[in-house]
């Protein structure tokens, strides 16, 4: 139980890596917010880790938005008092040579997998700095230090 009653905020959590880490930080006993677009997929993730965390909450989270990342933190605030934990886990991923790839493409792919992760950390350390402590985990996809032919 290394993270008892630590608030763990992870975006992009609904399946995938991020389930598996909301998961993990549940059974560590942290308090686990699961910020994602897929709304229904995150919910019956909280229903399936409510068992051993019944303070699991879900909420809907565009990482590009600014306003989701005030509301949700806001949400975590209200819900548990505090926000100990940060893992800006949102991403995707493109399958197309540079090419093929739009401007619009490259945006929304930096939009989600760059700019997501700052606006996370930007909306999260006021409140770490309030509390006195806090991680921010960024997860990266080794996509980012090896080049492929069908990755712009």
């Amino acid at each position: 139980m290394r993270l008892r009653d630590k608030v763990c905020l992870i975006s992009g959590g609904a399946k995938g890596l991020g389930a598996a880490q909301a998961r993990i930080l549940a059974q560590e006993g942290g308090l686990v917010a699961i910020g994602d677009l897929l709304e229904k997929e995150s919910s019956e993730l909280v229903n399936e880790i409510s068992i051993g965390c019944p303070n699991a909450i879900s909420m809907r989270l565009d990482v590009t938005s600014e306003k989701d990342w005030t509301e949700v933190i806001d949400s975590v605030i209200e819900k548990f008092g505090r926000l100990d934990v940060l893992v800006n886990n949102a991403g995707i991923y493109q399958r197309a040579t540079v090419d093929e790839t739009t401007a619009d493409d490259w945006d929304n792919l930096m939009n989600v997998n760059a700019r997501g992760v700052f606006l996370g950390t930007r909306a999260a350390i006021p409140v770490m700095k309030h509390n006195g402590s806090g991680s921010i985990i960024n997860i990266s996809s080794i996509a980012g230090l090896v080049g492929s032919m069908t990755q712009a």
